[in-house]
């Protein structure tokens, strides 16, 4: 990621406020329904690119896309198994 961006702490906090705002989506992703990875992953690249004022190079959408199914697993750890 850039330096730009303030590192993976930065990063992270950004893609959180990204899941946090879709509570459903998250909750679909858990469920492992069609599209919501999609859903994510584009506004992950959405917020970043705010962020940083500049389009993602290929290396920089993966390393994005990354972090983003790491908070995503996170969520995931948390969720009450039933």
């Amino acid at each position: 990621m850039p330096s730009d961006t303030g590192g993976d702490a930065t990063l992270d906090a950004v893609l959180a406020k990204v899941a946090d705002a879709h509570p459903d989506r998250v909750a679909g992703w858990i469920r492992n329904e069609p599209g919501h990875w999609g859903f994510f992953a584009g506004q992950a690249v959405l917020a970043v690119r705010q962020l940083i004022g500049r389009r993602l190079e290929e290396p920089e959408r993966r390393l994005v896309w990354h972090r983003m199914w790491v908070v995503l697993q996170e969520r995931r750890r948390r969720e009450p198994q039933g």
